[in-house]
């Protein structure tokens, strides 16, 4: 595996190859099937999926770019919570694969204490370590869809649905109060 500190002046260096690596070389690596670990050199940040999601973005054609901004433009007119309904679903989806993960690890292990490959006492313990793994990163993934649902929610500057909802209902207060108050007037008018 090849471990790459980035630092704050935006170079990556290689530490298994010695040297800096600019971000086409670390995508050439990625593509020849090289694992790597991106790591922030003061904070100690994981920074891999961030950095590969960048690398896929600049690699994208410009036809991806236009489907990608049309999707984009259609999320910011439905507002936030479309976003956030992208989201739960994303978790969902994840959560689930991890549930079927779980299920075959039950079959396996059972599999294996059957074949008395493990003990009883070995393969409860390992069933325990992995789904003790699965959840945390069930955890995981929802924190980190939130922090950054949130984040482009700060950054897009939208309002939730919520928000809206709470505007609209005081614009109606507002309406009825200006329509009492306005009330006196007519009748005196007429």
């Amino acid at each position: 595996m090849h471990k790459i500190k980035k630092y704050a002046n935006r170079k990556m260096y290689d530490t298994t190859d010695k040297k800096y690596i600019s971000m086409d070389k670390l995508a050439k690596l990625i593509k020849s099937g090289k694992e790597v670990s991106i790591i922030d050199n003061q904070t100690s940040e994981d920074l891999t999926t961030s950095i590969v999601s960048q690398l896929i973005a600049r690699d994208r054609n410009s036809q991806d770019k236009v489907v990608s901004s049309k999707v984009l433009m259609d999320l910011l007119r439905k507002g936030g919570d479309t976003l956030s309904d992208y989201a739960k679903k994303y978790v969902s989806l994840w959560q689930g694969a991890l549930t079927m993960a779980e299920d075959e690890v039950d079959k396996l292990v059972n599999l294996l204490v059957k074949d008395k490959e493990l003990s009883k006492s070995e393969g409860r313990n390992l069933k325990n370590e992995i789904v003790g793994y699965t959840e945390t990163l069930k955890t995981w993934i929802q924190d980190n869809i939130d922090r950054r649902l949130n984040e482009v929610l700060s950054v897009m500057n939208l309002a939730s649905k919520d928000q809206v909802e709470d505007l609209a209902a005081r614009i109606d207060q507002l309406n009825r109060k200006v329509e009492r108050l306005e009330q006196p007037r007519k009748k005196k008018k007429q």
